[in-house]
Parts: structure tokens; C-alpha cells; sequence
């Protein structure tokens, strides 16, 4: 089993950035409102969003340049795209995760009950880890996590299976009001993740080649499937986790993530026993805390890049700078602007669904240029996915403005 980890990376870091709110909140609501009625939607997007997800390592290792260097020689001008949007969101995205976390550390580890300033420790313990340990000591501590997360939640699930009495059916539903037209935009809109971690996966896949020179193309793409296949069971589980505990409890729950996520434990908490406490309070923490992680890793990684590609130049210490100036701007906002966050998070979820059909369309024109090589190229089947999933997306997102 540790051999086998220890051949893993990016694949396990993009789970680690996907398992978060989209599970620990959005799974868990969707299987407490509908049962098992949204396992279609969960599927569904997760096929129409994989190839260009996996278009990530794919050209990556079969170029040797990250999918930046990629957008570059379509046009700067894509680039300069990406630079604007990851700027507009990155705070902000930041910021939603590790309040987040820092709810979920204060409810599992007491100490202090203000969010501001487990969210500052939070924040300054991941700089630590990513500039001194840096990539190497992320990747294996994810393996950590993720293998800790995935445990936690199995036995929870377990423990949820045989301790509550509920006949649950597998019909699926397609929500017709109001409310739950909205839900379902935003639970499929981020599940997994924003197509934008497609160039963190890149980039990763590249930093996992220069601490391994086994880690190739072929071996990159299984790596990735792992992981993906991970978001979907975890989902999957999360889902039943809200079906099992919350599925007709009656209970209003808020709309807040951190308060939802109090809720969450202490709803598994009153009906399964304290003994679930310490599982499922683990299981909520690592998710977030292993968004936390990688977001902060992956958006400075991603800019470093991108502002030495737009403004042709090399700075040593171009790494620190953006994640130094990630922290800082997380920071300001949790102290002066926290109560404008929820718009914040409005404009960065509008922004991450009308961008999807971008990012899927430039990076299936980039794996099928003349800049990826012949035999990695995308098959049949994945040039009729990547079309289904492009079409997918832009009805998506028509869909969601639409209904704003």
C-alpha cells in the first residue's frame, strides 16, 4: 500500500483541492434535500468535466511545459485571460476555504472559538509547509490526508448504514422549482472543481517530474484517474452521509458553509453516538484543510508562472512573492472585509461558471494543435466526450445566467 502511494502525486493533490465545500457542504445538502435523487447530477458532471481535467497531465508530460506555456503559444491573449480571472478569484476562493477550515479546527480542536484567528494560523501554518517543505513535502502529506479522509469518511458511513433505520430510494430527480434549480446550478457548477485546476494539474505534473524522472505521461494520466476516481466515491459517500443522517430530519440548515459544517457534526453526533464525533469532525477537517493546502499552493504556482510568461521575465523568489501576497490579501480580507464575503463568493462562482466552456474549449484546442505530440493526442472517444462535455458546459452556463 506505501509502495503504491508513493507512486501518486498530482492525482492526489487535485482530490485534495476538489474535496472540499463541493463535498463536505454541497454533497452532504444534496443527499439531506434529495436522498440518493442527485446521484445523476454528480456522475454526469464529473464525465462531461474529465477530459479537460486530464488534459492537464497529458500535455504537460508529454511536452515537458505546463498548460500556461501552452496558452501562450495559442495567443497572449489568452493568457492575459487567465491572469485576470485567477487574479479577480484567487483571494476570494482563499479566503471562503480557510474560514472554513478554521471553523472546522475550532469545533475539533477548542483552543479559541474566533475563526479570524484560526484562519491566520491556518494560513501562516500552510506557508510554512509549502516554502519550506515545498513540493515534495506537499505531495507527501497529501497522501497523508487524503488516505486519513478517505478512512474517516468510509467509517462514517458505515457507522451512519447500520445505526439509522431508513428506507432510502435510488429514484433520481430533476428538481423543478425555484430553489432547487439554484442548488443544483451551484452543486454541479463546482463539483468537482473550477476547469481552472486544470493548469494547477499541469503545473504540479511537472514539479512531481523533477522529483521523480519515472513519472511519465502514461503513468501521469493513471495518477489523475485515481484521484478523479476518489472525488467521485468521496462524493458518492458524502451524498449517503447526508442521506443517512439528514434525509427527512426536518432540520433547516444554513446557508453559511462554516455553519452548515456545525450542523453537519452535530446532527452525526446526536444520531450516531458520540464515538462519531472524533470520525466524522476528523473526516470534515482534513477535506477543507487539504483545499486549504493546495489552493494555497497551486494559485501562486500558477501566477509565478503566468506573470514570467506575460512580462518575460525570471525572478528567483517569484514562488514566495504570490504566495506571500495570497496570504496577506486572505488575511485583509478576513479582517476588514469578511462581511462583504458572500459577495465575494457571488462574483467568483459567476466567474467560475462562464469561464468553464473557456477553459474546456482552449484546452482541447491545445491537445489537438500541432504543439501536442501525435500519440497523445486525444482518441476517438475523447474528441466525442470533450465535444458532449464543451456542448455541456456552454448550455450550463447560458442555463446559469439565465436563471440569475
Amino acid at each position: 500500500m506505501i509502495r503504491f502511494l508513493k507512486k501518486l502525486g498530482p492525482g492526489l493533490l487535485f482530490a485534495g483541492a476538489a474535496i472540499g465545500v463541493s463535498h463536505l457542504v454541497q454533497s452532504t445538502r444534496a443527499g439531506a434535500d434529495y436522498g440518493y435523487g442527485l446521484l445523476w447530477a454528480l456522475l454526469l458532471v464529473h464525465l462531461f468535466k474529465y477530459p479537460f481535467f486530464q488534459y492537464g497531465p497529458r500535455y504537460a508530460l508529454a511536452t515537458g511545459e505546463s498548460l500556461l506555456e501552452g496558452y501562450q503559444k495559442l495567443g497572449k491573449g489568452i493568457l492575459a485571460v487567465f491572469f485576470i480571472l485567477n487574479i479577480t478569484t484567487m483571494f476570494t476562493i482563499q479566503t471562503a476555504v480557510t474560514i472554513v477550515t478554521a471553523g472546522l479546527a475550532s469545533n475539533l480542536f477548542g483552543i479559541s472559538t474566533n475563526p479570524i484567528i484560526w484562519s491566520i494560523v491556518i494560513t501562516i501554518l500552510c506557508m510554512v509547509i509549502l516554502l519550506f517543505g515545498k513540493y515534495k513535502l506537499l505531495d507527501n502529506l497529501m497522501k497523508v490526508i487524503i488516505t486519513t479522509l478517505t478512512i474517516c469518511t468510509i467509517i462514517a458511513v458505515f457507522m451512519a448504514n447500520s445505526k439509522v433505520d431508513t428506507s432510502l430510494s435510488f429514484t433520481q430527480i430533476i428538481p423543478t422549482d425555484t430553489a432547487g434549480l439554484a442548488f443544483i446550478i451551484a452543486f454541479m457548477g463546482w463539483m468537482p472543481a473550477p476547469l481552472d485546476v486544470s493548469v494547477w494539474q499541469s503545473l504540479w505534473a511537472l514539479e512531481k517530474r523533477k522529483v521523480d524522472r519515472s513519472y511519465k505521461t502514461k503513468r501521469a494520466i493513471t495518477d489523475f484517474n485515481i484521484g478523479y476516481a476518489s472525488t467521485i466515491i468521496l462524493g458518492v459517500f458524502f451524498i449517503s452521509l447526508g442521506a443517512l443522517v439528514m434525509y427527512h430530519s426536518n432540520e433547516s440548515f444554513n446557508n453559511g458553509a462554516t455553519q452548515f459544517a456545525f450542523q453537519l457534526i452535530n446532527m452525526y453526533t446526536k444520531t450516531l453516538g458520540e464515538a462519531a464525533y472524533y470520525v466524522i469532525a476528523i473526516a470534515a477537517f482534513t477535506a477543507m484543510f487539504s483545499t486549504t493546502l493546495t489552493t494555497l499552493d497551486a494559485s501562486p504556482r500558477a501566477m509565478a508562472k503566468t506573470s514570467s510568461l506575460l512580462f518575460n521575465f525570471q525572478f528567483r523568489y517569484n514562488f514566495m512573492f504570490w504566495i506571500l501576497i495570497l496570504a496577506i490579501g486572505t488575511i485583509f480580507i478576513l479582517l476588514f472585509l469578511l462581511s462583504e464575503m458572500k459577495m465575494l463568493i457571488d462574483i467568483a462562482t459567476i466567474l467560475s461558471f462562464v469561464t468553464a466552456p473557456f477553459y474546456a474549449i482552449i484546452n482541447y484546442k491545445l491537445v489537438c494543435s500541432k504543439h501536442m505530440p501525435k500519440e497523445w493526442r486525444p482518441s476517438t472517444a475523447m474528441h466525442i466526450l470533450s465535444w458532449a462535455g464543451i456542448l455541456f458546459l456552454i448550455g450550463f452556463s447560458v442555463w446559469y445566467i439565465i436563471s440569475l
